[in-house]
């Protein structure tokens, strides 16, 4: 009998033996980067045993039902070791709970491998093809620390899942485009060297500074693999420079690829531009929620569609040189259980991480992701860089065999030289007082903590060039008015705006003055790298207030209560809050005071006991409940968008063009608008909003009270 493993829609057939074959040799080359390409190899060639059974065979061959062919293998490897059944048993489904002895159908590994395969699910006649299978347990790890072999089982699991893939997509689709092709990390070097060799010998102190800090990362890279900070202020080139650290370290210890991790896709499109410019477009592939390589138009170019296509197959499986996502994306694989997510892992091992705005990493969730670079760093060969300009107080939480080794040797003198600004704290007693002030300006920015504040603030500028930015504006509109303000700025016209956090970070303007109303000491700094950017300015002229106004009604959001008071105590110590003492004292005592909750979900504590993937996937959600999204029909763009919707269309496409117009409001605002009739329904996720009157072309979605909508903050 000929046993089939896939059968295309032109009716080629690929035998199972084929298959197998295939699958375990890109397994073990995969598993070969963390030093398992034996059990990769094993993994692959018995992965589909389910297969050989007359039911599967009668299904591929003869369109008979469906039948489980994933339980056959995890129940013949299992034995040898439990890693190989969760891979297999969940290659197509996910990794799974391991459950416990007596579990019977209820999705876990041990109801799974308790499955009576006899019958038609009898699977004994792979003997006929595969060699007997002769292992001795000892060849395997001994895995006595839960953690690890969980990390490991999804490393397996990654390099099977991609393996299985890429086998079947070269038979099923022999015409396809060839993966790969990228540049080497090798010719990237040598573009980067060629890139800084154009720029000359730095003649202006500030370019000499820039120049010692990139020529200091390129010393460090010689150094070992592991743990690193690159504690940087603003404005020292740290994004160019960390760049130059990854390619130097590659080539000295043979790196597979380099991976930015940054907490904001509008940080990821301007890194990305930087890195396209000096390695090459094809080379950079960004993989976050805002890029879309099938919607981008490339008229008739063939070479450009290719590259598109290319870096589209790069998205599922990180098979590029340059990598640049986002935490969410970057953890939450780490910690996933879906095939989707898991199968790039395996191309995270023997590659140099580079984690962008450390600070931003999540508190609720910062022991995980801490203990997943530890492990990265100590078992897959993968060397980390914490890179920010407030770095987080982080050595406590790692081992002490893996201590954060600083790149720069004097950080207190960068930030010294690159001090541009000088705070000050105010009061006012009402918000009249503060616009009253703002008023007075040619040029400022005010950063408030709510919505409701920076719209009232809104409501008492006068003059011309007056802004408002905050989420209550869909993506697409603010990045209007950014340009509007960068052009005023550029052009030195009047120019007043009031925003909520989202100005922090990624967002590049430079004003003269920046009221910034009391919050986080991190935020405190990223809000004085608008102020005096372009450092044309003396830093005594270039102000940054720090506020409050005591008659404010406005919640303060809970989030944000500890930070401010741990700012405000570290404020009475420091009078200077910019040093890097300062900024590890208000690191320290945050971490100090959130206490457990550095693990919310008791992440850590599930993966120390049983291996729990289907609940720990579950709980690993970086980000959390964001409400209700409404969309906001305001452009012809929109109203076609708006159309496709009501259609009945519903593609990953249309829905990223969709998010360019959508605001998110909490549950009891969104059932207040729902009530008032300004919201038609669509389905559960389709919300769309059906009077405009309630949208600001100025400060976004905006409901008054006593219209009888409600109280919408």
């Amino acid at each position: 009998m000929k046993y089939l493993g896939h059968k295309s829609e032109d009716k080629r057939e690929q035998t199972l033996l084929e298959h197998l074959q295939g699958t375990s040799a890109l397994c073990a080359e995969f598993a070969k980067a963390f030093d398992m390409s034996e059990t990769g190899k094993l993994l692959g060639l018995y992965h589909d045993l389910g297969k050989y059974s007359a039911g599967f065979q009668k299904r591929i061959q003869e369109n008979g039902p469906k039948v489980d062919h994933s339980t056959a293998g995890a129940k013949f490897l299992g034995p040898y070791f439990v890693p190989l059944a969760f891979c297999i048993a969940g290659h197509h489904s996910g990794l799974m709970n391991k459950g416990v002895k007596g579990d019977i159908d209820n999705g876990t590994l041990i109801a799974r491998l308790s499955k009576n395969l006899t019958g038609q699910l009898a699977y004994d006649a792979f003997k006929e093809e595969l060699p007997e299978l002769s292992i001795d347990k000892k060849n395997f790890p001994v895995l006595r620390d839960t953690y690890k072999a969980m990390t490991l089982t999804r490393m397996l699991f990654s390099s099977l899942v991609d393996a299985d893939f890429l086998d079947t997509e070269r038979f099923m689709r022999p015409d396809a485009l060839e993966r790969g092709e990228f540049d080497s990390l090798e010719k990237l070097y040598e573009r980067y060297n060629d890139y800084i060799a154009a720029w000359g010998e730095p003649t202006s102190p500030i370019n000499k500074k820039r120049t010692q800090i990139r020529e200091e990362c390129i010393a460090s890279a010689h150094g070992e693999e592991g743990i690193y900070s690159l504690t940087v202020p603003t404005g020292g080139g740290k994004t160019i420079a960390s760049l130059g650290f990854a390619l130097e370290h590659a080539m000295v210890h043979k790196k597979q690829r380099i991976i930015y991790v940054i907490p904001y896709t509008s940080i990821i499109e301007q890194t990305a531009d930087v890195f396209r410019e000096i390695v090459g477009s094809q080379n950079v592939i960004e993989h976050h929620m805002n890029v879309d390589y099938d919607d981008i138009e490339v008229e008739n170019n063939q070479a450009l569609k290719q590259e598109n296509e290319r870096k589209k197959l790069a998205t599922e499986n990180w098979d590029a040189p340059i990598i640049v996502t986002t935490n969410v994306q970057f953890f939450e694989s780490l910690y996933a259980k879906k095939t989707s997510r898991c199968r790039k892992l395996h191309n995270i091992v023997d590659s140099i991480v580079i984690f962008d705005e450390a600070q931003m990493l999540p508190s609720d969730f910062l022991k995980p992701c801490i203990r997943i670079i530890q492990e990265l760093a100590e078992n897959y060969h993968t060397t980390a860089v914490l890179c920010t300009a407030t770095q987080p107080s982080l050595n406590q939480y790692f081992s002490a065999d893996f201590p954060i080794k600083e790149i720069c040797t004097d950080v207190d003198d960068l930030y010294e030289f690159f001090r541009r600004v000088t705070f000050k704290n105010k009061d006012f007693t009402d918000f009249e007082a503060l616009v009253a002030e703002l008023n007075s300006h040619e040029q400022v920015l005010c950063i408030v903590n709510s919505k409701k504040a920076a719209q009232k603030i809104y409501d008492g500028f006068s003059g011309d060039g007056c802004y408002h930015l905050s989420t209550f504006m869909y993506p697409q509109h603010r990045r209007r008015v950014l340009a509007e303000i960068r052009k005023r700025l550029k052009k030195h016209q009047p120019c007043k705006l009031v925003a909520t956090s989202i100005i922090e970070a990624g967002v590049d303007v430079d004003f003269p003055t920046v009221y910034r109303e009391l919050a986080g000491l991190d935020s405190i700094i990223q809000a004085a790298g608008r102020c005096n950017r372009e450092n044309k300015r003396k830093a005594k002229e270039s102000i940054v207030y720090i506020f409050n106004v005591q008659d404010d009604d406005s919640k303060v959001p809970s989030f944000m209560r500890l930070p401010r008071e741990v700012a405000q105590m570290v404020m009475r110590d420091f009078e200077d809050i910019s040093t890097t003492e300062a900024i590890k004292k208000y690191f320290d005592l945050l971490h100090e005071y959130i206490g457990e909750g550095l693990d919310l979900h008791d992440i850590l504590d599930k993966s120390d006991k049983r291996m729990l993937f289907g609940d720990i996937a579950d709980e690993f959600k970086l980000i959390g409940d964001t409400g209700r999204s409404l969309f906001i029909p305001c452009d012809a763009l929109s109203e076609e968008l708006l159309a496709k919707l009501q259609a009945g269309v519903r593609n990953r496409s249309l829905m990223r063009k969709v998010g360019q117009y959508v605001v998110n409001v909490y549950e009891n605002q969104f059932l207040k608008l729902q009530g008032a009739g300004v919201i038609d329904v669509l389905d559960e996720n389709i919300n769309i909003l059906t009077d405009m009157s309630i949208y600001d072309e100025k400060k976004g979605l905006i409901v008054a009270v006593d219209e009888g909508i409600g109280v919408f903050f």
